[in-house]
């Protein structure tokens, strides 16, 4: 049985309105609205709406919103505010002590992360990484809360190399944005990707996979970058949902709204939506906000119990 953990990067649930919100467009598994409405999940799939502004004032920022999810813990109010972009000093402590990642690797389970990343970027943040640099980085780079999270678990980042040899996944799922970088990598369909992605979760106790375009476009408040990103998340996510086996799991979230109302480039206060398909359609009840999403994939994963560093 695998856990497979799609986070996808600002998507909430606004109003139906396809004048300010592609996902009334059409529907995508995460068109899911403010009022209650939505698609019917395919699979027996379930979704509810949690809350990511955690009892904190404030729009919702993607550095608390993620280190929220990757512990358990309210990042917000840790901190007294919501902290955009990167994780400071402070949420990169919490993470390296309280991420899943770590939780996992205590238990003796095991979790591949699929995101590909150049080398030179790998090597910029100080992480082990085999292979030629692709470019050369000249600016200071700071680690996400993702990668902070899996590195705190001893993990193995995974390369454009491996990407090249279906072992991993570009962020954009296609390769295209390599290519228009000059990088050689082999393009291919969303539903090529989820054969890659089910290949990797196949004997792992989760894996997991980060998307992130869905917020750059609504910061560009672009219709077609948000309906373009939507269409190739939602084929990948159809693919996953339909390769899951007998007691597989697969779970997606996000941080933070903001492409739901391209009316503005700002965070949006929405909930954001959280589906469980396979076992875990029977448990993301549970889920309120996002300090419920770690619980949900530690047990899914068959970790219960405090973490190491509260015993």
């Amino acid at each position: 049985m695998s856990l497979l953990f799609v986070f996808v990067d600002g998507v909430g649930a606004g109003r139906p309105d396809p004048a300010v919100n592609p996902l009334a467009h059409r529907p995508f598994l995460l068109s899911h609205f403010e009022d209650g409405g939505g698609s019917p999940l395919p699979a027996g799939g379930r979704a509810v709406l949690a809350d990511a502004r955690l009892g904190v004032e404030g729009r919702p920022q993607s550095a608390t919103g993620q280190s929220t999810i990757l512990t358990g813990e309210n990042a917000p109010a840790l901190l007294g505010k919501h902290l955009l972009g990167f994780p400071n000093s402070r949420l990169r402590a919490l993470l390296e002590i309280h991420s899943i990642y770590r939780r996992l690797a205590e238990a003796g389970r095991r979790a591949v992360f699929a995101n590909a990343y150049p080398v030179a970027y790998l090597r910029a943040l100080g992480f082990p990484a085999e292979g030629e640099p692709e470019f050369v980085i000249s600016r200071r780079v700071r680690p996400s809360a993702t990668t902070v999270a899996f590195a705190a678990g001893g993990g193995h980042f995974r390369t454009f190399d491996d990407a090249r040899a279906g072992r991993g996944l570009t962020h954009d799922l296609t390769a295209r944005r390599a290519e228009e970088l000059g990088l050689r990598l082999p393009r291919r369909t969303p539903e090529e990707a989820a054969d890659i992605f089910l290949t990797l979760a196949a004997g792992t106790d989760l894996a997991a996979f980060e998307f992130f375009e869905t917020d750059e476009a609504g910061h560009a408040r672009s219709m077609a970058r948000a309906l373009d990103a939507l269409d190739r998340l939602d084929r990948f996510l159809l693919a996953l949902v339909a390769g899951l086996g007998r007691g597989d799991s697969l779970v997606v979230t996000s941080d933070h709204g903001n492409l739901e109302d391209l009316s503005t480039r700002n965070h949006t206060l929405a909930r954001v939506p959280v589906l469980g398909f396979g076992p875990a359609a029977e448990r993301v009840a549970a889920v309120k906000d996002l300090t419920g999403l770690a619980p949900l994939l530690l047990g899914l994963a068959g970790v219960v119990g405090p973490p190491a560093a509260d015993r």
